[in-house]
């Protein structure tokens, strides 16, 4: 049985990627005295989010959930987002600061607007970059890793590509440049709470990613 991933995936993921989906062990497979579902792991059942187990071993054939971690937890998301966001805005603050585009300024009797605009343009450009590079290259920002959460491509359950975390990050994070950025964020991660069966934002549908637990 080949492992690749589906036709349309985007790029293959590497052989040494911890995280890839892995094919089934042949029947019959192990030594004789190995429990019938190898190890300790127990025989699929309804005890999974979406039915099968945990992992996914008693999903659907062609359930793309088959063989990965449970979906994580969106309270546990939301979390993992708003530290990620005190994390960056720290910066984003820091940066406007010494640049003098701190909120609006303010000269004599006239509201300086672009200010404003171009601390929004920082924040997007860093909220866009911390995103695509920690995602990239583990699948977690700070927040996810320390809530034991990741982010992986629902075909193939890799690391996304750096286009594929490119395209999550700009679909959660370009709004910071023009309008109504705290609205958009919290639709597009709120979606996650109400979608079924991948419990997808916005951005992930868009990047066809899942957030999966990893503890």
């Amino acid at each position: 049985m080949s492992s690749e991933p589906p036709p349309g995936s985007g790029r293959q993921p590497p052989e040494d990627d911890p995280f890839r989906k892995q094919p089934p062990p042949p029947p019959g497979a192990g030594s004789p005295y190995d429990t019938p579902y190898g190890g300790d792991r127990p025989p699929p059942s309804s005890g999974g989010p979406y039915g099968g187990d945990p992992y996914g071993g008693g999903s659907q054939p062609g359930d793309p959930l088959a063989g990965m971690p449970p979906l994580a937890d969106s309270g546990r998301r939301t979390l993992a987002r708003i530290i990620d966001m005190i994390l960056v805005g720290v910066v984003v603050w820091l940066l406007g600061w010494g640049l003098r585009v701190n909120e609006y300024g303010f000269d004599g009797d006239r509201i300086d607007t672009g200010r404003s605009f171009t601390q929004s343009v920082i924040a997007a450009v860093l909220y866009i970059a911390y995103d695509t590079v920690l995602i990239s290259r583990t699948g977690q920002t700070l927040g996810k890793k320390w809530l034991g959460l990741r982010v992986a491509d629902l075909d193939s359950g890799a690391t996304p590509s750096v286009q594929t975390a490119l395209t999550r990050a700009a679909v959660l994070w370009l709004p910071f440049a023009f309008c109504c950025a705290c609205v958009w964020t919290i639709i597009a991660g709120g979606w996650s709470y109400f979608d079924r069966p991948y419990k997808q934002g916005l951005h992930d549908k868009a990047a066809k990613t899942v957030v999966v637990s990893t503890r």
